[in-house]
């Protein structure tokens, strides 16, 4: 069985989370506080060097770390990652794009403001934040005006990868009202069969 390393309220991990309760697949949650920093202890760093998290075991002693490389690998063979050149490259670039320019921007700000409280300290580079994530969240509502899911018509680990931290964008103080496109690609992503909020580690129909 899987083993999954994770801190419930990151994005990353919701991430895998997510596509692995999709696929029905069976895994053991591990919850890691990174605030106090129990990714950075000398158990963890053997199985992540670079100390965080998510981190997938996927045998015993083989860790696969990276949030979207555990997306990929999990995805392989199945309808979340297309088997079309094309579109499986379609699916990398929003990864690219989602792991550069959107969760720097708008992880970060949710982070600061609503794990940290770091709102009135860090002013100056939340601006610079919140620049840069509008930015992103344009060219999402581009590509969401004109289809149903970021690849096409198809739901794949692009819109999951997407979805995890956009959904809680509010709470960086990012206003999603303007994007109305979002708003309705996130309302299609939660209606998904085996969906499962960010406050859930599993489906059970409870939280757990």
């Amino acid at each position: 069985m899987y083993k999954l390393y994770d801190y419930l309220p990151s994005g990353n991990g919701y991430k895998v989370r997510l596509l692995l309760t999709q696929l029905g697949i069976p895994f053991e949650w591990v919850g890691l506080d990174i605030v106090k920093g129990e990714t950075r202890t000398p158990e963890f760093l053997q199985k992540n060097p670079d100390g965080r998290i998510p981190v997938l075991e996927v045998e015993p002693g083989m860790f696969l770390a990276q949030s979207n490389a555990i997306l990929i690998y999990l995805s392989q063979d199945t309808p979340f990652l297309p088997s079309d050149r094309w579109l499986q490259a379609q699916v990398m670039e929003w990864l690219f794009f989602e792991q550069y320019s959107h969760e720097p921007n708008i992880a970060t700000s949710r982070f600061w403001i609503h794990t940290l409280n770091l709102a009135a300290e860090r002013r100056d580079q939340l601006a610079q934040k919140h620049q840069a994530g509008i930015a992103a969240l344009q060219v999402m509502e581009q590509r969401l005006a004109r289809q149903p899911f970021l690849v096409g018509e198809t739901y794949t680990i692009a819109d999951i990868a997407l979805f995890a931290y956009t959904h809680v964008a509010a709470e960086g103080h990012f206003d999603l009202s303007p994007f109305v496109a979002i708003q309705a690609w996130m309302q299609r992503v939660q209606s998904q069969p085996q969906h499962i909020p960010i406050t859930q580690t599993q489906f059970s129909g409870v939280s757990v």
